[in-house]
């Protein structure tokens, strides 16, 4: 099956999937998914989760689809796809997607994202666990003390619209950690080099995700000199999202090389 087939099915079953969870507007994750708490001594959740290369891939595009899936109390999902229904909403190979997706839920129950129940007749139910991965039941952002109601919202249009299939995992990554580092900001912000390691993304990922990103329109990276006038002028870069880009379907700027 050619991979414009594959995407066409998967765009379909990810409509098909939003529109019955009743999905609108923002999908909600905690500050925890995406920076690390002060004085813990692992990686942030989504930089533990893309580890790996094309396994990092596929469990963080399960994760952030059942998370959007997942919208009411016990936030489980009851009667979840088979893998082969995960390979074909993920465009995965048909030949190796359904081997992929089930070694990734393990990993993803193993890790305490998730929690897996066998079911007789079908695939184990999936029940959303907290996304600090410490193995707490699930919260709703807007409801967890600790960070005050705050979240890093997520349009559904990035299920819907298909950037979960179009974005490489370090671009889809650094879109949810410019998120959460620039909140709803609309002009150019410099973020300090310590709150970037916080996020645990190394410098070579920021560097392919902005170019990422970029191509597709939705970051704009510029320029902007540190200290006075008087002092030695250093260049650091300033970063603005585009997010109402995610309301239309992807497409890379023109002169943008792949």
């Amino acid at each position: 099956m050619e991979m414009d087939e594959l995407r066409a099915i998967a765009e379909g079953e990810l409509s098909r999937v939003a529109g019955k969870s009743q999905r609108t507007g923002n999908v909600p994750f905690p500050p925890d998914f995406v920076i690390a708490k002060e004085g813990q001594d692992r990686k942030a959740s989504l930089a533990r989760m893309v580890q790996g290369g094309r396994g990092g891939a596929v469990r963080l595009r399960l994760y952030l689809c059942i998370t959007m899936m997942a919208t009411s109390k016990p936030f489980n999902l009851r009667k979840p796809p088979t893998p082969r229904g995960w390979a074909r909403m993920l465009a995965l190979d048909p030949q190796s997607g359904d081997r992929r997706v089930q070694r990734n839920l393990k990993w993803l129950a193993q890790n305490d994202f998730i929690k897996l129940e066998p079911r007789w007749g079908g695939p184990a139910e999936i029940t959303l666990l907290s996304p600090a991965g410490d193995g707490r039941a699930y919260v709703r952002p807007i409801e967890e003390p600790s960070t005050r109601g705050r979240y890093v919202g997520v349009p559904v249009e990035f299920w819907t619209n298909g950037w979960i299939l179009e974005l490489s995992t370090t671009a889809v990554a650094l879109l949810l950690v410019l998120r959460d580092a620039l909140g709803g900001r609309n002009a150019p912000e410099y973020i300090p080099t310590y709150k970037q390691r916080k996020y645990g993304l190394s410098s070579d990922t920021w560097t392919k995700a902005i170019k990422d990103l970029s191509g597709y329109g939705l970051l704009t990276v510029g320029r902007e000199s540190q200290g006075s006038t008087y002092d030695y002028q250093r260049m650091r870069n300033t970063y603005l999202l585009d997010w109402d880009r995610l309301k239309e379907r992807p497409q890379l700027l023109e002169g943008t090389a792949e």
